[in-house]
């Protein structure tokens, strides 16, 4: 007999306002459907009536874990409309910023994740500390804890501040011997790996079909990666390598997110490296004329949970529209293909591998 139950709005382990309808027969999914909505603020819209610098808060709030990625894309979005350059050494801070903020944000979804799939308190405690080391870099370099709004026109807000690099460096380091402890933990657990392998499963076929993005995409095997494949600022100078896993099931998605950090670790070291001299500053907020001919503009960016598009129409003072492809909304809806016959418990695991932030699905 098929029975009806609700997970959500309000469950500790949907992270956010989700809900799941979901049809059980004994303990087997036949169905399931997200509900979603519980969230929504209209910020596609919103920016329609501010000028453009007074919307970057908003982006930030769409990911509120990763806040500088989408505060990045918009302000990228900006520039191509006016048709500004970024300066160099510019260039090289905001890559590095990028993939420390997708340690952070890996980070804690690892701690959520081995929460949601076990009593795992252990590891979310560890992942919360490290994070919050991370975050403290980025404190640094943008004078806010949470929500930076550290992106101007054609720079930043301000430079990185003296030691900046040595600091980094030795969070690195530790960072680096934490993954490897968080590995030897979970994998060694016969309650993780029964809830991670073979869940879930995601075919390379599927993946494509379902248009599912980052590193759901990736732990199906397909080699894409906006920061390989459609490159910007200076991921090529850095020889970004896409971490990739073929078996498409939450424990290959856990892998290649573990695999993402340390990738981002080695871009952040080379990135240090590399980093000329010269002037990051941005431009002043000031009446923005976007060029004519850039009115219309698309700009795509590699999230911590996937791809990113941002398509806008510009206008002299503010943008005419704006629309966004999140990656959470995207990656949402694929819930409902992979977790048919699985068992109820594995809901949490097949969520928890998605990486969902409600922010970006209830834009």
């Amino acid at each position: 007999m098929v029975t009806r139950i609700n997970i959500g709005p309000v469950h500790p382990s949907t992270h956010g306002v989700l809900r799941l309808v979901v049809d059980i027969d004994g303990d087997t999914v036949v169905k399931l459907e997200p509900h979603i909505g519980f969230l929504h603020r209209g910020v596609e819209k919103l920016v329609e009536t501010r000028m453009y610098m007074q919307s970057p808060p908003y982006m930030e709030k769409l990911d509120y874990v990763a806040p500088m990625s989408y505060d990045e894309a918009y302000v990228a979005t900006v520039e191509k409309a006016m048709g500004v350059e970024v300066k160099e050494r510019a260039m090289w801070i905001r890559t590095m910023l990028l993939e420390l903020q997708r340690i952070a944000s890996h980070l804690l979804w690892l701690g959520t994740m081995a929460n949601d799939v076990g009593q795992f308190f252990t590891v979310f405690m560890w992942t919360f500390a490290d994070r919050d080391v991370v975050l403290r870099l980025l404190e640094e370099a943008s004078g806010a804890r949470m929500f930076y709004v550290n992106m101007r026109i054609g720079g930043l807000i301000r430079d990185l501040p003296p030691g900046f690099e040595e600091r980094a460096e030795e969070v690195m380091d530790h960072v680096e011997k934490r993954v490897k402890k968080y590995e030897d933990f979970l994998e060694a657990s016969p309650l993780f790996m029964e809830r991670m392998k073979g869940v879930g499963v995601m075919d390379r076929e599927k993946a494509i079909e379902l248009g599912v993005t980052g590193p759901v995409l990736r732990g199906s095997g397909v080699d894409y990666d906006v920061r390989k494949n459609n490159t910007y600022y200076v991921y090529e100078k850095l020889n970004f390598k896409p971490q990739l896993r073929s078996d498409g099931d939450c424990f290959a998605r856990y892998k290649v997110r573990m695999m993402e950090i340390r990738e981002s670790i080695r871009l952040v070291r080379d990135a240090l490296a590399g980093m000329p001299d010269g002037d990051a500053l941005g431009m002043p907020i000031k009446l923005i004329l976007p060029s004519a001919k850039n009115r219309m503009v698309s700009v795509s960016r590699e999230l911590p949970r996937g791809e990113c598009l941002m398509y806008m129409i510009a206008d002299p003072q503010r943008p005419y529209r704006l629309s966004i492809r999140a990656p959470t909304f995207i990656n949402l809806a694929a819930m409902s293909e992979i977790s048919k016959g699985c068992r109820t418990a594995d809901i949490f695991a097949i969520s928890g591998s998605l990486d969902l932030v409600m922010g970006d699905v209830d834009r």
